[in-house]
């Protein structure tokens, strides 16, 4: 059975957080879509809270913990990525942001990305494609068109978020399948600091 890799990337804060409950739910969504297909699904979440003070130690030296290099493989390695985040002041929260920084701007080419967000108020939904959708297209990943963005109130017994907030996820979950199922991503070696593209360039070094 062919094996696709997915990484799912939470950056809520608090624990249970509605940010993981969305990425959750996204993740089981393309899980199953996967499957159907014929696929063998290995999923690895990722909490950025659990490596908030090894992101920020990157940042300040240059050098990630084996605990960050161990994260940070599994998202440059994989074949299909759902990334999560509160809005924090109308966009991404400095985690999130902090944690992409530390990756190196050619790692993630071409990789299949869904793109999800949460707020207490729809209106910070447009936040998805103003701050969250660039980024990734910064990074030369490939967005899925459909961005799921979930307010406190979606989460509630109403009949408008019962029936359209798993729309939405079933939707972006559809996606995120079908640009998965051609992925060779993950059978591909990656470096995600890019040492390879920098160190070619000094003094005429080329890795063996």
């Amino acid at each position: 059975m062919t094996v696709r890799k997915l990484a799912v990337v939470s950056a809520g804060l608090s624990q249970p957080s509605s940010t993981r409950m969305l990425a959750d739910h996204l993740s089981a969504a393309t899980v199953s879509r996967l499957e159907e297909q014929g696929f063998e699904v290995e999923v690895t979440t990722i909490e950025l809270r659990d490596v908030a003070s090894d992101i920020m130690n990157n940042m300040l030296t240059g050098f990630p913990s084996p605990k960050l290099e161990s994260v940070l493989e599994a998202v440059t390695g994989a074949d299909g990525l759902i990334a999560v985040t509160p809005i924090f002041t109308t966009s991404y929260s400095g985690l999130f942001k902090s944690f992409f920084d530390v990756i190196d701007n050619q790692s993630l080419t071409d990789l299949p990305v869904v793109i999800g967000a949460t707020a207490g108020t729809p209106r910070h939904s447009l936040a998805l494609d103003y701050a969250l959708r660039p980024l990734f297209t910064y990074l030369h990943a490939v967005v899925a068109p459909t961005g799921v963005f979930a307010a406190t109130g979606d989460w509630g017994e109403s009949a408008d978020s019962v029936k359209t907030l798993p729309n939405r996820i079933g939707r972006a979950a559809g996606e995120l399948a079908a640009l998965m199922k051609d992925s060779d991503r993950s059978s591909q070696v990656r470096d995600p600091f890019g040492f390879d593209s920098v160190m070619s360039g000094v003094g005429g070094f080329q890795p063996s």
